[in-house]
């Protein structure tokens, strides 16, 4: 099944809610990245949390997620935008450790860390970016979204990501959820919410076990009847790095540096950090880089 996200309307228009398979977008970036398991989790978490952000965003507009722990993965970084294209990548993909945590999954809280900032960067275009930061919470990520929507956007939401691995690191299933209380909800709305998050299995489990995006919906509304389904989105992942964009990001390292490529390396090697892909540039495309910069 091809990844895809699915918008809706929930308690007679009192909550907005969005859920998503992300396992194949999620196995891709694992694939590029060579993450093992508390990486990939930590990551897979991650691009799925900066989906929905992105999902929320006008056509032309990116959401751009950083979050910073104490932990041995280092800084986490995805983007996403409206159309359901994501990208992400671990500082240290090679994480793993042989313990679970107390509920007997895998220990992400350890591997991002309890301490650091969780933070979004909006490009409105145009040149214009907001950028909010809140503190990280738990390091368990969905957490983390949560309460970034509530401290810093002010919206009351609940953000549930989840990721699968396999013991050989490959990933089973991947995707999440977000529910956004409206203004207008009632206490006897948000009494039901929390009672169908409680009863929730989690995100993970429900996707190996064949779970669709609309039935996890039907799930958080408590009925298929009580979802208006708004769009569906397809998900992937997606890089728009190019030789292009490396050529200008040389060009503005100045004259000097170019100069020093050319004597000094006879050439040189840029690599994506999203997508891990390579662009290799000959000593005479640099000369000739050199005379743009000049």
């Amino acid at each position: 099944m091809s990844d895809y996200l699915v918008k809706a309307l929930a308690y007679d228009g009192m909550a907005r809610v969005y859920a998503a398979v992300t396992t194949e977008t999620i196995k891709e970036a694992q694939r590029r990245h060579d993450t093992w398991s508390v990486s990939s989790a930590a990551l897979g978490r991650t691009m799925t949390g900066t989906l929905f952000l992105g999902a929320m965003q006008k056509e032309d507009q990116k959401i751009t997620v950083k979050i910073e722990g104490d932990g041995p993965i280092g800084p986490i970084v995805a983007d996403s935008n409206a159309q359901g294209q994501i990208r992400g990548y671990v500082t240290n993909p090679h994480v793993h450790f042989s313990e679970l945590n107390e509920a007997g999954k895998l220990d992400v809280r350890r591997g991002v860390g309890t301490s650091g900032m969780l933070s979004v960067v909006k490009d409105l275009g145009f040149g214009e970016n907001f950028t909010g930061q809140t503190p990280i919470v738990s390091g368990e990520i969905g957490e983390d979204f949560t309460y970034y929507l509530a401290t810093s956007e002010q919206i009351n939401s609940s953000v549930g990501v989840g990721v699968l691995v396999n013991p050989d690191d490959t990933i089973e299933a991947a995707g999440g959820f977000m529910l956004q209380l409206l203004p207008g909800a009632t206490d006897e709305v948000i009494d039901e919410i929390e009672k169908n998050l409680s009863a929730l299995p989690t995100v993970s489990r429900m996707i190996e076990a064949g779970e669709t995006p609309e039935s996890i919906l039907a799930k958080l509304a408590g009925g298929e009847d009580k979802l208006q389904i708004l769009e569906k989105i397809p998900v992937s992942f997606e890089c728009n790095c190019s030789k292009e964009r490396f050529g200008s990001a040389i060009i503005s390292l100045g004259k000097e540096e170019i100069r020093s490529m050319i004597e000094e390396d006879h050439g040189a090697e840029a690599e994506c950090h999203f997508c891990r892909n390579t662009y290799d540039f000959s000593e005479k495309e640099l000369e000739e880089l050199y005379e743009e910069a000049k």
